[in-house]
């Protein structure tokens, strides 16, 4: 995957997606999706997701490191509260950083050992909420609206993390074609804390478009392409832009949804590749109140 060239990578992945889309649906699944869709998990019930990532070749501007990254415990619970509301929490219980190289000087204080060639860290978590303000219809899709804050959670003097609080707020977007083709789009902003600089954050778009194909009960093909853009000319360190495409699939098997998809970054600062993989349950836990 390295042979793609990354100036011209964006190009080539949105066509790639675009083909794969409209040559071939799981209704409110999210793994291994980021972008979301508009349906919310029935109320009472909860929806706990579990995965792993493996990605290579990062860069981490703020610390100036780069080098393969492994996810463990990539978690997200989510409530269903009413029928047009559910609250999210999730984040990663460690990072683990194989470091290949330092491609710039580190704008932080680091604490890793001349000899080291790793480093792991508690990733951030998140808190989310979202609102479906209008069911789909014929010809005009679902609209919902999510927003919410990333916590500081982890250590930037690991590497890996930035440890700061960003806000972030989506318009969402869902439509079902026939059967089988559910399609959804993502637009929104974010205001992120700019760790290396006093008094100063970097407002940038996030973007998601993603598309499920069911190919039967048991199999769903999904896809997407995601990520936030800088609109500055040069961004404070650790708010540059970073997006990826995902191209997966999701499985029903023993009660469970099993999924797994190949990443592909498309920025400067992105994965080169990698791949996720993980497992969701939902289940009724509480009575809402009427």
């Amino acid at each position: 995957m390295r042979i793609i060239n990354r100036s011209n990578a964006p190009q080539l992945f949105l066509t790639l997606f675009a083909t794969v889309i409209f040559a071939l649906t799981a209704s409110a699944q999210q793994r291994p999706l980021v972008t979301e869709d508009v349906e919310i998990v029935k109320p009472g019930s909860v929806r706990f997701e579990l995965g792993f990532d493996f990605v290579q070749d990062k860069n981490f501007p703020l610390s100036g490191l780069n080098g393969d990254l492994t996810r463990v415990g990539v978690f997200s619970a989510t409530f269903g509260l009413a029928p047009n509301v559910e609250f999210e929490t999730g984040g990663v219980f460690q990072n683990f950083l194989s470091i290949n190289r330092q491609f710039q000087p580190s704008a932080v204080p680091l604490q890793l050992s001349s000899a080291t060639n790793s480093t792991h860290d508690t990733g951030d978590f998140y808190l989310a909420t979202k609102i479906k303000l209008r069911p789909e219809t014929k010809r005009i899709p679902a609209i919902g609206f999510r927003f919410g804050a990333e916590l500081p959670n982890s250590n930037q003097s690991r590497g890996i993390g930035v440890n700061q609080i960003n806000f972030f707020a989506t318009a969402l977007a869902s439509k079902q074609f026939g059967s089988r083709i559910r399609v959804m789009g993502n637009l929104g902003l974010g205001i992120l804390t700019a760790p290396a600089a006093l008094f100063t954050q970097n407002d940038v778009l996030l973007y998601g478009l993603a598309a499920s194909y069911k190919y039967s009960d048991r199999l769903t093909l999904v896809g997407e392409v995601n990520g936030r853009y800088n609109t500055r000319k040069t961004a404070p360190l650790g708010t540059e832009s970073d997006g990826v495409a995902r191209l997966g699939a999701r499985v029903r098997a023993s009660g469970l949804i099993w999924d797994i998809a190949g990443i592909k970054g498309f920025n400067r600062h992105s994965a080169q590749s990698g791949i996720t993989f993980g497992v969701s349950y939902e289940a009724s836990l509480f009575q809402p109140v009427k």
